[in-house]
C-alpha cells in the first residue's frame, strides 16, 4: 500500500527496536529501524517520514540532537520520545525542541499504538482546523505566516514550530482580551495537566522572546487566568 504511515524509528537496543518494527508493521505502518540518532537524521535528511519515534539515549548522536535536525527539515512531523528517565527535565526540554509526547521505559506496545493515533488525530485535526481559520495575522510591525508558520519582522523571518503557531494563532484570536490557560490547553495539548501546563509555560516564553523585539507589544501574564496579547493591530 502506498498510502502507509512512514514512520522513523530510532532505537539502539536492537531487540526492542526490533519488536517495536515488527509490531507497527504488523498494525499497518511502514516502519524503518535505526539503531542511533546520527542514522535517524541522515535517514530523515534523504527521506519523507510522517511520524519520528526517538529514543533519548542513543550512541553517535542522542535522541534531543536527532530531534533538532529533524525540526530543522520539518516543523510539523509528529515526534515521540522514547526514554527510560521520567525527569521533568529532560521531558521539558524535549518539549522545547519541539516533541508531542514522551513514553517512559517500560511501556506497552497497546500503549505506544494508543499516543501514536492521539498524536495523529491532532496534527490531523490542526491541519483541518488551519483550513477553516485565518492563515495570516498582523501583530505590530509582525506578519504571521500560518500556513508557512513563519513570524516576519521586516526582513527578519522566526520559523515556528506547530505548537508555537497554534499557541500564537489562539493568542492572536483572543488579542486584546484574557486567554484562559484552560482554554488553550484544552485546544493545543487536549488535556489542562500540571505538566501540559508547564510544557505551555516554555513555549510562552519562547513567542516572548520572538515578539521582543516591536516594543509595542506585550505578552503577559494574568495571574490565576492566563495570557493578554496586547497589540495596536
Amino acid at each position: 500500500m502506498n498510502n502507509k504511515i512512514r514512520v522513523l524509528l530510532a532505537e539502539d537496543d536492537k531487540n526492542l527496536g526490533t519488536v517495536l518494527q515488527a509490531y507497527l508493521k504488523a498494525k499497518g505502518y511502514d516502519c524503518t529501524l535505526c539503531i542511533d540518532g546520527a542514522e535517524a537524521s541522515e535517514a530523515f535528511l534523504k527521506d519523507d517520514f510522517d511520524f519520528c519515534i526517538l529514543d533519548v539515549m542513543m550512541p553517535v548522536k542522542d535522541g534531543f540532537s536527532a530531534a533538532k535536525e529533524i525540526r530543522a527539515k520539518d516543523k510539523t512531523v509528529p515526534l515521540l520520545f522514547l526514554t527510560a528517565k521520567s525527569l521533568e527535565e529532560d521531558k521539558l526540554r524535549g518539549f522545547d525542541i519541539g516533541a508531542d509526547d514522551y513514553i517512559t521505559k517500560p511501556f506497552s506496545m497497546e500503549e505506544l499504538l494508543v499516543r501514536m493515533k492521539a498524536i495523529l488525530r491532532r496534527s490531523e485535526t490542526q491541519r483541518g482546523k488551519k483550513a477553516e481559520k485565518k492563515d495570516f495575522y498582523k501583530i505590530g510591525n509582525f506578519d504571521f505566516d500560518l500556513t508557512r508558520q513563519i513570524l516576519r519582522f521586516g526582513t527578519e523571518e522566526q520559523k515556528l514550530t506547530s505548537k508555537e503557531t497554534a499557541l500564537l494563532r489562539i493568542l492572536c484570536e483572543h488579542a486584546n482580551n484574557v486567554l484562559d490557560r484552560s482554554l488553550a490547553l484544552k485546544e493545543i495539548w487536549h488535556d489542562d495537566s500540571y505538566f501540559n501546563a508547564r510544557s505551555m509555560d516554555v513555549y510562552i516564553t519562547k513567542l516572548r522572546k520572538y515578539l521582543r523585539k516591536d516594543p509595542t507589544i506585550e505578552l503577559m501574564n494574568v495571574h490565576g487566568v492566563g495570557f493578554k496579547l496586547i497589540t495596536s493591530s
